[in-house]
C-alpha cells in the first residue's frame, strides 16, 4: 500500500500528501507513533487531517496510512458503567495497561475481547428477522442489552444458542434470500458521525420528568426533545446537568464531558455509583456511559466526543430504550470547531467561529428524537439532549448560544445572580421558556390534575407581576402598595423560595414526583386564592393573613416525603377550612381573634 508523506503540521492539524485510496471523513495512522487521525479536507493530493493526540515531536516525511474506514464506535454489552475518552478508548483499561496519563499512540479498545456475557436467545430457529429485531439479550446486573440484527441482514435463524460468550463470538446464524449464511455476533460497529436508522420519527407527546420543580412545571422538556442550558459561570450549568442525569426517568445516562474541567468529571464517578437510580433500585452508575474529554485532552478529539456520545445514546435507543443526553458542554465543543477552522485557513464568520457553527449544531440535535424502531416490533426509543453552553461573562448574544437557540425547544436561562444568592436550581423563570408546554399542559391534566395549567398560568402571571411591584417598592417604597399588591408579593416570594428552590442535599426535596409538585402548587394558589377572597372584607388586613399559621406550614411541603402526600392534601383542606371561618364569623360580625 503507497503510504503518505507529511508535508505540514500545524497543532493537531497535519497535512499529507499522497495518501493511498484516501477519502474524506476515513480514518487514518499519522507517523511512526501510528496517531489516529481523520481526514476532514481533500485538495487534489493534499489530505487535511485533525489528529486525536498531541502531534508534537512529529516530523515531515513522517508516514500516513489509511485505515480506509471512517471513524466508529464499538457498541455492545460492556458499555454500561464505562468511561471512554472522546474517540471510545476504555479509560478505565487505559489505566490499567498505560498507567494514569494519555500516552499517545495507544491502542484501547472499547470494549473488553474476553470477558464473556450469557446470551439469552428470545428467538427460534426457522423463525424470520429483519434488521433491528432483537434476537436475545445479555444482563448487565438488571440491565437487558437487547443484541438486535444488524443492518443488511435479514431471512431465517438457522441457529442461535443460548449460554456464555465473548462478544466476537457467534450466537446466531441468519440465512439469506441468497442462501448465504450470515454470522451474528454481540459486537456491532458504527461510524460516529452518521446517524443510526428508524422507521418513523414521531412527536414528543410524554414529559421527561426530571424532580425539579422549575422544570417539571414551568419549562418542562418532552422525551424525544431538545434542551439547552446558558449560563455564565458559576451560575450552575454542571450542577443542573447532574441533577437531571441523577433523577430524570429514563432508562440509559449518556453524559460527555466535552471540554470543561476534570474535576467535574471527578465528581460524577465518585458520585453516580453511590446514588440508588429509584427505579432500579441498583447504583445509577449501572445504567450511565461517560463520555470523558475534559479540557486537558486533545482538542480534536473534543470534536469527536459528542458524535461518540450520541451515536452510543442512538444504540440503546434501537433497543427501545429512553435515553438521557448530556452535553456539557457545547461551547468547548465549537471551540475545537474554531481551532481547526482557523488551522484549515477557512473564512471566519461571528467572532472566529467557522461559517457552518449553525448548520453542525443542528446538525448534533437533530439526531435527538423520539421514534419508532426498526424491527417487526413496535419498539419506541428516545434520545433526550441537553446541552450546557458557556458563553463568556453569559452573553447570549455569542453566536454558539443564539445558534443552539435555534433549534434547541426547550431555553433554561441560568441566572448568576439567583446562583449568588443560593437559589438553586439558578433557572431564571422570566427569561426561560419551553416550546413543549402545551403538549405537556394536556398530558399533565390528564393524568395529574384537570385544571393543572389554570394553576400553572396564573402562578407564571404572579411571577412576572412581582418583578413590576419590586420595581415600585423600590422607588417609592411598600407603603405606596395596596394589601392585594403586598399579597401578591408574598405569594411570589413562597412561589419562589418555597416552590422554586430546592435544595439537592435534602432527599425529600432534591427529587419531586409530579404529583408532588401539582398538589404543592395547588396548595399555594388556593392560599392565595382564600386569602385574596377575605382580603375584601373592610375588618381583615394583609397583617392578619400574614399571621395566619398556614403560611409556615406550607413553607414546610417540599420536606413532605414522597409516601405522606395526604399530608399535603390536609394542608389545603385545613387552609381552605380556616379561610371559610374567618369569612363566616366576619359575615356574622364576630372578631376574627383566634383565627
Amino acid at each position: 500500500m503507497r503510504e503518505g508523506k507529511i508535508v505540514k503540521v500545524s497543532g493537531p492539524l497535519v497535512v499529507a500528501q499522497g495518501v493511498a485510496n484516501a477519502r474524506l471523513y476515513d480514518t487514518v495512522l499519522v507517523s511512526d507513533r501510528e496517531l489516529l487521525g481523520e481526514i476532514i479536507e481533500m485538495d487534489g493530493d493534499l489530505s487535511s487531517i485533525q489528529v486525536y493526540e498531541e502531534t508534537s515531536g512529529i516530523r515531515l516525511n513522517e508516514k500516513v496510512v489509511s485505515n480506509q474506514r471512517p471513524l466508529s464506535v464499538e457498541l455492545g454489552p460492556g458499555l454500561l458503567s464505562s468511561m471512554l475518552d472522546g474517540i471510545g478508548r476504555d479509560l478505565k483499561e487505559f489505566a490499567r495497561t498505560q498507567g494514569y496519563y494519555l500516552n499517545r499512540g495507544a491502542k484501547i479498545a472499547t470494549l473488553s475481547k474476553t470477558a464473556e456475557w450469557y446470551f439469552y436467545p428470545e428467538v427460534k430457529a426457522g423463525q424470520q428477522v429483519v434488521p433491528g429485531d432483537r434476537i436475545g439479550y445479555v444482563l448487565e446486573q438488571t440491565f437487558k442489552h437487547y443484541i438486535l440484527v444488524p443492518q443488511g441482514v435479514s431471512g431465517t435463524v438457522v441457529s442461535i444458542r443460548e449460554g456464555a460468550y465473548t462478544i466476537e463470538e457467534t450466537v446466531a446464524v441468519v440465512e439469506d434470500e441468497k442462501d448465504d449464511e450470515r454470522p451474528i455476533c454481540m459486537l456491532s460497529h458504527w461510524p460516529i458521525r452518521q446517524q443510526r436508522p428508524y422507521t418513523a420519527k414521531e412527536l414528543p407527546t410524554t414529559p421527561l420528568v426530571t424532580g425539579q420543580r422549575v422544570i417539571d412545571t414551568f419549562f418542562p422538556v418532552a422525551k424525544g426533545g431538545t434542551a439547552c442550558i446558558p449560563g455564565p459561570f458559576g451560575s450552575g450549568k454542571t450542577v443542573v446537568q447532574h441533577q437531571l442525569a441523577k433523577w430524570s426517568d429514563c432508562d440509559v445516562v449518556v453524559y460527555i464531558g466535552c471540554g470543561e474541567r476534570g474535576n467535574e468529571m471527578t465528581d460524577v464517578l465518585q458520585e453516580f455509583p453511590e446514588i440508588v437510580d429509584p427505579k432500579t433500585k441498583s447504583p445509577l452508575m449501572d445504567k450511565t456511559v461517560l463520555i470523558a474529554n475534559t479540557s486537558n485532552m486533545p482538542v480534536a478529539a473534543r470534536e469527536a466526543s459528542i458524535y461518540t456520545g450520541i451515536t452510543i445514546a442512538e444504540y440503546f435507543r434501537d433497543m427501545g430504550y429512553d435515553v438521557s443526553l448530556m452535553a456539557d458542554s457545547t461551547s468547548r465543543w465549537a471551540e475545537a470547531l474554531r481551532e481547526m477552522s482557523g488551522r484549515l485557513e477557512e473564512m471566519p464568520g461571528d467572532e472566529g467561529y467557522p461559517a457552518y457553527l449553525a448548520s453542525r449544531l443542528a446538525q448534533v440535535y437533530e439526531r435527538a428524537g423520539i421514534v419508532r424502531c426498526l424491527g417487526q416490533s413496535e419498539k419506541r426509543g428516545s434520545v433526550t439532549m441537553i446541552g450546557a453552553v458557556s458563553p463568556a461573562g453569559g452573553d447570549l448574544s455569542e453566536p454558539v448560544t443564539q445558534a443552539t437557540l435555534r433549534v434547541a425547544k426547550v431555553f433554561w436561562a441560568l441566572d448568576a445572580n439567583l446562583a449568588y444568592a443560593r437559589h438553586f436550581p439558578a433557572i431564571n423563570w422570566l427569561n426561560s421558556y419551553s416550546l413543549y408546554q402545551d403538549e405537556m399542559d394536556k398530558y399533565m391534566r390528564k393524568n395529574s390534575h384537570r385544571q393543572y395549567s389554570k394553576y400553572r398560568k396564573r402562578a407564571m402571571g404572579l411571577l412576572k407581576e412581582e418583578q413590576k411591584l419590586q420595581e415600585i417598592v423600590q422607588l417609592i417604597g411598600k407603603d405606596s402598595l395596596s394589601d392585594l399588591d403586598l399579597l401578591k408579593l408574598e405569594i411570589a416570594r413562597m412561589l419562589r423560595e418555597d416552590f422554586l428552590q430546592q435544595n439537592a442535599f435534602v432527599e425529600e426535596d432534591t427529587f419531586t414526583s409530579h404529583k408532588k409538585q401539582t398538589l404543592m402548587l395547588i396548595a399555594i394558589m388556593e392560599f392565595f386564592d382564600e386569602a385574596r377572597d377575605v382580603l375584601m372584607h373592610d375588618h381583615v388586613f394583609i397583617a392578619d393573613i400574614l399571621n395566619t399559621p398556614g403560611i409556615n406550614e406550607i413553607a414546610q411541603m417540599k420536606y413532605t416525603a414522597e409516601d405522606n402526600l395526604e399530608s399535603i392534601n390536609q394542608l389545603i383542606e385545613k387552609n381552605r377550612t380556616d379561610f371559610e371561618t374567618l369569612s363566616q364569623s366576619l359575615k356574622e360580625g364576630l372578631t376574627i381573634e383566634g383565627i
